[in-house]
């Protein structure tokens, strides 16, 4: 089921690992999520936002995130 919560997450969680650790979800390159699509995504929370990320990248939606940063 869709979680609302999970967009926030999104805007504000810092990636934990990786080339790209310490940026938000929503500020990894798509490129970045294009690799992890086709290596597969994490089998866990991390991943399950990552694919999420890749969904609203693909699609052009980040737009709609940013507005949930926490400044």
């Amino acid at each position: 089921m869709y979680d609302p919560e999970n967009l926030r997450k999104i805007a504000n969680m810092k990636m934990p690992f990786g080339k790209y650790k310490g940026r938000t979800l929503i500020e990894l390159p798509e490129p970045y999520l294009v690799w992890f699509s086709r290596q597969g995504f994490p089998q866990s929370q991390i991943g399950e936002l990552l694919l999420l990320t890749y969904e609203i990248k693909v699609n052009g939606l980040e737009n709609l995130i940013y507005p949930l940063q926490i400044k």
